[in-house]
Order: C-alpha cells, then structure tokens, then sequence
C-alpha cells in the first residue's frame, strides 16, 4: 500500500495546498486595491490566473471583463497566463482596437461559451458543450479542452475566468472546484474595484457640486438685484444637470400667479413667460400646490402630456424636472423647473441637487425682501411721520417673517403704550413688570414662548386665544449700547406649539427670524429717535422763536405800560380833582358821586389787569419749582365753585422741574378755570404726576363733556380761545398761550385721545438736575 494513500486529502494532493496559499495571496491583493490612491484590480486578476494554471498542469489561463448593463466583454480588461511566455497563447494586452480581420485574438464570441456560461449563471466545459466547439483562435493553437467560469457577485455577471488545456483530457473535480474559488476571488476582486472606481466618480462629482453651490453662495452676495442672482443660479443649475432650458416663476403678494423673473437657454425664440395661475393645469402649478419635487422622465406619458405647458412653442421637451421654493417657515416662493429634449435627462442626483441650489434662491429671495424692506424704511425715517414708519416695519416683519400679526410698543413710564400693528388684535396698555413683553425691555434681551395661550408671562392669554395665537418672539427696542430700551417688537404666529419642554427641543424659532425681527427692531429705534429730535429741533426753535417773539413784545408792552400808566393814571387824579374842587356839587348829586366813584375804582382796575397780563410777556426767570406748591397757588387762583371736586395723585414726591413759577401757576390755572366751565360748576378734577430721568409728567383730566372733535385739532390755535375769554380780567387767548407758556418752560402740552370721558391734558417740564 501507498503511504501516500493514507495521509488525507489536503497533504496527499501538494496542489491544493498550494491553491490554499494563492487563496490567501489573492485575498491580501484585493484587500489592498484602493490603497495608495490606486484603484486596480490587474495585480489581484494576474495573481488568479497564475494561480490557475498551477493547479490545472498544463494549461493557460484568461480572464476579460463583462459589462452586464451594456451586455458586453470589455477587450482591454484581458489578463492572462502561461506556462511560458513564449507559448502561442500568451497574449498580453496590447489590442487597443477592433481587429481587421475575424479571429485574429481570442475576443470572446458572442454566441461562444463565455456568453453562454454567463447566461446560465454556471461553469461550463466545452467537451460537455458538443455545439459550441473551443474558440477559433485556440483551436488553431492546439488546444484540446477549454473550462469556462462565469464571476458572479450579488448576481451580477463581472467577467469570465478562461482555462485551456492542450492535452486531451477531462478537468478533474478538484481542479474544477479550485478554479471555481479562483472566479469567486477573481469576480470581488473586478466587484471591489468597480464600487469603489464608482465612489470615486462620485465623491469628484460631489466635490464638483459643492465648488458650484459656493459659487452659487458667492452669486448672492455679490449681485444687487435680485433677478441677477437668479438668472446666475439658472445658469449654474443648467451646467449642473446637463439641461438645456429652465425658468424661475415666483409666486406674487396675492399668492394667486407663478410670474417669471429669471429664464435661460439656448435658441429660445418664442418664450412664453406669462404669468401663471396657480390653479391652472400646468407641472409648474401643479408642484407649487403640492409643494413637491417632480422629475418626469418622459413629458409625453400620461398625466404630464395633459400638464405640460411648454417654455418655448417652437421647442419639443421630453424631459422636465421642477422644485418648490419653499423658506424655513413653510411659506411657498415659487418653483424652479428645467426642461431637456433628452427623454430620461435627470435623475435623482439632479433632483438633489436641483433642490440644493433652490435653497440658495429662497436665501436670496429672502435677503432681497429684506434690503427692499429696510430701503423702504431708511426712506420713510426722513421723509414721513415716525406713526407711518412704525407701521410699515409692522407690515414688513409680517411679510419677511411669515407670520399673521406683529405689533409695536413704546415705552412710557412703567407701561408699553401700542404705536403699531398689523394683523389681529392687541392691547393698547402693557405693564413693564410682569409681562413678556415687559420682560423684553427690562432685560434688554430677546424672548419667546411656544405658546402664548398658555405662557403665564403673556399678558392677555384671552387675546391670544381668541388670536389663534401660539409662539411668540419679542425684541427690545434699543437706543444705542447703553441707551435706555425704547419699546418692544413682537411677531406672533399660529404654528403648532412644542409638545412639552420636558422633551428638550430647541423653540421653533430660527435664527433668521431673530436676526430679521432685531434688524427690523433697530430700524423702528432708529424712526422712534429721530421722531424724538425732530420734535425737540421744533421745539427748541419754537421755544426760541417765542422767545425772540415776546423780546420784542415785552418791549413794546414796557413803552404801552408806561403809556397807559401815563395816561389811565390821570383818571384817578382827576376824579379826584373834581370831587375836591366841586364837592358841594357832587355831595347834592348822588348820581354823579356814585359814577364817579366807578369810573376811579374802574381805571385802577384796568392798570392792575394790564400789569398782570403783560406781566407774561416779559423774559420768564427759569428756576427749581416745585409741582404741588405752584397747583395749591392755582387751585386758590381759581376760585373754583364748590361743586368741583380735585383729586391729586403723586404731585407731594415728584421732584423740582426748570420752569418759572408764576407762568406754571398760570398754566394751571388756565386748565383748571377751563375744566370747571366745562363741567358747568360740578365734577371731578383729576391730577396726577410721575417722572422718569429726565422729565417730570402731570396729567389734568376732567369728567365733563370732552373737546368737541371739531376743535381738537385746532384746540391750541391762537383764535381758539376757548371759555376763558367769558371770564372778567382775562385777555381770551386761551390754551394757545398755555401751550406757549410751556414752550417757553421747555415743556410741552398735549390733548390726550384716551377712551375716558371728559378732556385729559399731558404737560411735561424738564426734570431739574442736581449739580455736583
């Protein structure tokens, strides 16, 4: 007996040892294709077929390549093995073309038994194959018997493995099962490098996609209008896609048509660029409603050959592909679509990319909006009143931002005073303290709530509710870096609230809409200053023309005075001349002794009246007053009946304002006779004084029948003179001189439109400072 008999199958047979470490040396060859930069599998196919014919005695060895999507072997991919090289069937790979004539290499034939072995999925042997015959080529060279082995990987057919015997003979079950392991490594090895030649392909695509998407970037920024941007987009996405046509279709105010802004291409020589409707049967419309992509890969398949409405009547399309333009709010911008007369132009990779650059057009969509809206309002500051500015940046957040309603507040004191609105419902009164808007001014910073419905900072949470009301975003209004907070802007949306803030979500609002609500803010503070310096520029040159006005009217009223003291002086003496001189007459004359009396008590009369009015007109000595000292003289002054009721509050801790004393005591004076002739002798007076840094506020309201509307605009003209030209003593100019009193003190004097009954008037004077 053989001793080599008994030894088992892997030490009796040297071969299959010897294909054991070509197994582990192919394996380490395909482990390394990638490596270095280098994506091959020659080195890992030359191993498999010297390999091969080690195991197989005798025999050459050739493997090509298959293209299964095109359904063809691919001639340069031939590698191939030798006992020899100098053996007739050595053929390295030097034919780069198609030979002149029929079997002057060994090509696999079509119908031969590399595309048969292929179509069965299974090895094949041509003595098992009576039909087929070895190859031509090979014939002629003496070989007897070819073995053929498809590789197959995840069922896709990547090549075949050749192996030719020029002796006569079966391949043995060994050899057989040995090459087949050589076509599993060989069809990995062609798998492995195909995948990651794919990869490739595609990270440079991608790498080349987002060089064109900075570009894109770059194009917003560095365009001024907004159709520039556009139509550079348009560009890039026909570069990107290999289209040949497209058009950017924005939706208008009214939300009711696509119009174009933006369209390119090549031989466009009837374009039809209308508007659109957007309940009309077109794609265009059709992805604007549902607010999704569609890439159509044939325009003349049902339901698009119905839909299609072409860019240009003299073109034919087969293709077409358009995105929605939607922001981060939801809100639609419009629908970019591209178009090729290619059918199966696009692909998902475009669609991708397409709605890439769409977000870069909603960017630039967005910023253009806002520069329009901040133009508007630079335009406004100068040119209209801070009321209609505050509106317009109220319009504006609503239109940016998405959002149903926004409002505006101004700070007054310790409360919110509402200056501007639009959409819905809002309070006209805030309390700073314990407010979310509030909160906003005393912090200097942005807040927000989910749901203002149930916040229990929101003021009004019945507003809200009765709104529709759900998140909330606020700003404060700021006067500079260290400036004190003006006001508050909010905006106000009926988004679907957080669940639960236990869930740890971030609020729903972007930082573009903090961004834009802050940039809007600064805008608003900007109109609230510059209101503010125009009235204290009028004011100071009003204040100035008064008093350059009573300069020269205190000096004419000296001379008058002097005059009329010349002359009213001499009644007195006069009558009293008489009343000496003929003083038998006057005493047997009663009639004549009591009109002379009148007509002296009546001249000295007329010279005190003149003093004290005139006295007005003179330069007013600015000095610190106190509030209530100067009210308790005008209460007194007045002489008011005794069904009028006067009710102060927080005149004893208001602090010294700049005026002049008398003039103050005359301005209350002036309002206090007004209010008690209006309420006819019975009602209530109400005063009331606050202050903040800088000013010293008092508030004098009645309950009587109110300003009539007829004269409330007019109310301060010098020939509105009111009721107190009815009262003895008075000159009748009425609140025209209370209001130039006050200019004169530095102050003001305002009507009040508040719902309450009765007139409410609003004087301020500048808070005396103490010095250091």
């Amino acid at each position: 007996m053989n001793p080599a008999d008994s030894l088992p199958p892997t030490e009796s047979d040297p071969r299959l040892l010897e294909a054991l470490a070509s197994l582990n040396q192919i394996s380490g060859a395909i482990n390394r294709i990638g490596a270095d930069d280098v994506i091959s599998s020659a080195d890992s196919l030359q191993l498999i077929v010297e390999s091969a014919i080690r195991v197989v005695p005798g025999s050459s060895a050739i493997i090509y390549t298959y293209d299964e999507a095109r359904g063809v072997f691919e001639r340069k991919s031939r590698v191939s093995a030798s006992p020899a090289a100098s053996s007739p069937l050595f053929q390295p790979p030097q034919h780069q073309a198609e030979p002149a004539e029929p079997f002057l290499d060994d090509f696999p034939r079509p119908n031969g038994i590399g595309a048969r072995a292929i179509q069965q999925r299974r090895g094949l042997v041509s003595y098992e194959q009576p039909d087929l015959g070895v190859h031509p080529y090979h014939a002629m060279r003496g070989v007897q018997a070819v073995g053929c082995f498809p590789l197959i990987v995840a069922e896709q057919a990547v090549g075949v493995l050749y192996i030719y015997l020029q002796e006569a003979r079966p391949f043995t079950q060994l050899e057989r099962l040995m090459l087949e392991n050589f076509a599993h490594q060989a069809a990995m090895a062609i798998f492995h490098t195909r995948r990651l030649a794919a990869m490739r392909r595609d990270l440079t695509r991608k790498e080349e996609e987002l060089h064109r998407l900075r570009r894109a970037g770059m194009l917003i920024s560095s365009r001024l209008r907004l159709e520039e941007t556009l139509e550079a987009i348009l560009q890039l996405a026909l570069e990107m896609t290999d289209a040949h046509y497209g058009i950017f279709r924005l939706l208008d105010r009214r939300e009711q048509t696509l119009v174009t802004r933006a369209y390119a291409g090549a031989a466009l020589t009837r374009p039809k660029i209308e508007a659109l409707p957007l309940n009309s049967n077109s794609i265009m419309a059709h992805v604007a409603r549902s607010r999704q992509p569609i890439l159509i890969h044939d325009l003349q398949a049902e339901p698009w050959c119905g839909m299609y409405y072409p860019l240009d009547a003299d073109l034919r399309m087969r293709s077409e592909l358009a995105v929605p333009l939607i922001d981060a709010s939801g809100r639609l911008e419009g629908v970019l679509n591209l178009e090729s007369p290619e059918t199966g132009a696009f692909d998902d990779d475009d669609r991708h990319l397409l709605q890439s650059l769409a977000v870069y057009a909603v960017t630039a969509i967005q910023e253009m909006r806002l520069l329009n809206a901040v133009e508007e309002a630079a335009r406004r500051i100068f040119s209209q009143p801070c009321e209609q500015v505050l509106e317009h940046l109220a319009e504006a957040a609503c239109d940016l931002l998405n959002v149903p309603s926004s409002a505006l507040w101004l700070r007054r004191e310790h409360e919110l005073i509402l200056a501007a609105s639009s959409g819905g419902l809002h309070s006209e009164r805030i309390p700073l303290e314990g407010s979310l808007t509030g909160q906003a001014v005393l912090t200097r910073e942005t807040v927000m709530t989910e749901d203002a419905r149930s916040d229990p900072r929101f003021h009004r949470r019945d507003l809200a509710q009765s709104q529709h009301w759900t998140r909330a975003l606020i700003v404060p209004l700021l006067a500079g870096e260290e400036g004190q907070p003006l006001g508050a802007f909010g905006i106000y949306d009926s988004a679907p609230p957080l669940t639960s803030p236990s869930e740890g979500e971030h609020s729903t609002w972007r930082d573009w809409d903090r961004k834009v609500l802050t940039f809007l803010a600064h805008y608003a503070a900007l109109a609230v200053q510059n209101d503010r310096r125009q009235q204290a520029l009028r004011a100071a040159q009003e204040q100035r023309s008064v008093a350059e006005t009573f300069a020269a009217v205190g000096d004419i009223a000296s001379n008058l005075l002097h005059h009329l003291n010349n002359k009213v002086g001499t009644i007195p003496v006069r009558v009293q001349s008489i009343q000496e001189k003929r003083a038998p007459l006057v005493e047997g004359d009663p009639y004549l002794a009591r009109n002379l009396a009148e007509i002296e008590r009546c001249a000295m009369e007329a010279m005190q009246t003149v003093r004290d009015n005139l006295s007005h007109l003179r330069p007013i000595r600015l000095e610190p007053v106190y509030i209530a000292a100067r009210l308790s003289e005008a209460i007194e002054a007045a002489g008011l009946p005794p069904g009028i009721e006067i009710r102060q509050e927080g005149l004893e801790r208001l602090p010294l304002v700049v005026a002049g004393g008398q003039s103050l005591t005359f301005v209350f004076t002036n309002l206090l006779e007004n209010a008690a002739d209006a309420m006819r002798g019975r009602g209530v007076i109400e005063i009331r004084g606050q202050a903040d840094p800088d000013w010293v506020e008092i508030t004098v309201r009645d309950n009587g029948p109110g300003i009539p509307p007829e004269l409330k605009e007019r109310i301060f003209e010098l020939n509105v003179s009111g009721r107190a030209a009815s009262r003895p003593g008075k000159l009748g100019f009425g609140l025209w001189w209370v209001k130039t009193l006050m200019t004169r003190l530095g102050g003001s004097i305002e009507l009040e439109n508040g719902e309450h009954r009765g007139a409410s008037f609003r004087l301020r004077l500048p808070r005396h400072k103490e010095t250091a």
